[in-house]
């Protein structure tokens, strides 16, 4: 299929690919294209983002949980209901697996989709040496995917000869500029919406950036240079399902203390027969009736640990579904909500669902963060004896048990060590899982849901 396509990636992290992602996504959303926009790698944040705050369609590519048929897959599947594809890369363009492999970079996911790419380079305290910077990218590049860059923290007195300077020694088209523009700095804590209240501000400073963008970045250009990616064939990996017309329904937490949850596992469960009904543990009093089996995502149950321990109803319904044997997931903060207690990010220990008689307590630094692969140590919800899933971790909150049920590894590294609570009806670890690096998993899951009766 033709699908137009760009993907936005830098030298480094902090170049500005983030906010120049956003500013560019909002310009063409601006313009009446229909836009699907991807993050590159395991991050749920920029997504999320892009979903709730710009109105694209968004999802995640990462080449350590698939391969390239379906990393194009995973693509295709979404950029074929848009006019056009962005994709942000991650950190630096060659960035990848265990800091010492080009696996899993934005230059590999490139690689995989034949994606013509535009470099953002942060020129903050360098001019000219902008020029052997990108000399060197391009000529470290094995496939040439670089075809356009853009110069941010750029002053306009300089832009123009810079531009002649890199276009006249370099087989490279530059694109624009970006200003510094302190204003329109999007704050981390914004990217995780932790206050929904804040997004109609947002999308007023996104209007503004997306403004500045149409003056100083030649858009035309840029969607011109996605439209000439080549055509992109992809086929859909089958997958096992339930007779036709069967569902199993599964309850899925999401609110703002639970939202991390990979939109392709989803999608994949409801391939697969799942019927999902989202609920609140914040604010709903009970579970939905007839639930076959639970999912409570990754989020920020910190943030919001007091009005969780306030909801007592819905704690006791979901320590009584799991203890019943309701076969559940638990990822990240799902897993800190089953826990005795949780320290909220103001100190206190408020009471959790209780299923894990265990504390969960905020470190004050990122734990055992990054890519994993999951072998289990013995047959359990998702998967037999031996068996592999692959995720990540990332989380400032500990646990005093973090179960034994799996061996995560980092690739490419030593370092190995044991996690989740697995049964034959629970997982409820840190690890956040991608069910496309094994469909096993997700049916496994689903399966055990279908033994429960509504």
């Amino acid at each position: 299929m033709k699908l137009p396509r760009i993907m936005l990636a830098a030298p480094a992290s902090g170049s500005g690919k983030t906010l120049i992602t956003c500013g560019i996504l909002q310009a063409l959303v601006n313009r009446g294209y229909r836009v699907a926009s991807f993050k590159c790698g395991p991050d749920y944040i920029d997504p999320m983002f892009h979903s709730r705050v710009i109105g694209t369609r968004s999802g995640n590519l990462d080449t350590f949980f698939t391969d390239y048929a379906t990393t194009r897959y995973l693509f295709g599947e979404a950029a074929s209901e848009a006019d056009l594809s962005v994709i942000e890369g991650v950190m630096g363009y060659y960035d990848g697996l265990g800091g010492i492999s080009e696996k899993a970079s934005s230059s590999d996911v490139a690689l995989a989709l034949e994606a013509p790419v535009v470099l953002i380079v942060n020129c903050r305290g360098m001019s000219m040496s902008a020029v052997p910077l990108v000399k060197g990218f391009l000529e470290y590049e094995k496939e040439r995917h670089i075809q356009g860059v853009i110069l941010n923290q750029m002053p306009e007195a300089l832009y123009r000869d810079l531009k002649k300077e890199i276009e006249e020694k370099l087989p490279v088209r530059v694109l624009g500029y970006v200003p510094k523009a302190d204003n329109l700095v999007l704050e981390s804590r914004h990217l995780g919406l932790v206050l929904p209240g804040e997004i109609e501000r947002l999308k007023e400073k996104l209007n503004e950036l997306s403004a500045l963008l149409e003056k100083t970045i030649d858009l035309d250009a840029l969607i011109q240079m996605a439209e000439g990616a080549p055509e992109l064939p992809f086929e859909k990996p089958e997958l096992p399902a339930l007779p036709e017309g069967e569902r199993i329904k599964v309850g899925v937490a999401r609110d703002e203390a639970f939202c991390f949850t990979y939109r392709d596992n989803l999608r994949m469960l409801e391939e697969m027969g799942a019927e999902l009904v989202p609920f609140s543990p914040l604010s709903d009093s009970r579970l939905p009736e007839g639930l076959q089996g639970l999912i409570l995502s990754g989020g920020y149950p910190e943030l919001h640990a007091a009005a969780l321990a306030a909801n007592s109803s819905m704690r006791k319904e979901i320590r009584e579904a799991v203890e019943g044997g309701l076969p559940c997931i638990a990822e990240c903060g799902g897993f800190l909500y089953l826990h005795r207690t949780l320290e909220g990010e103001d100190g206190q220990k408020y009471p959790m669902a209780g299923v894990l008689d265990a504390e969960a307590y905020r470190t004050g630094k990122l734990s055992r963060f990054g890519y994993i692969t999951l072998t289990a140590e013995r047959t359990q919800l998702l998967l037999p004896r031996g068996g592999q899933i692959r995720g990540h971790e990332f989380h400032y909150w500990e646990s005093e048990s973090c179960g034994d049920a799996m061996e995560a590894k980092k690739p490419l590294r030593k370092r190995s060590w044991s996690c989740v609570h697995g049964t034959e009806t629970l997982y409820a670890g840190f690890p956040h899982l991608f069910f496309w690096s094994n469909p096993d998993a997700a049916w496994n899951f689903l399966k055990k849901c279908g033994e429960r009766r509504c």
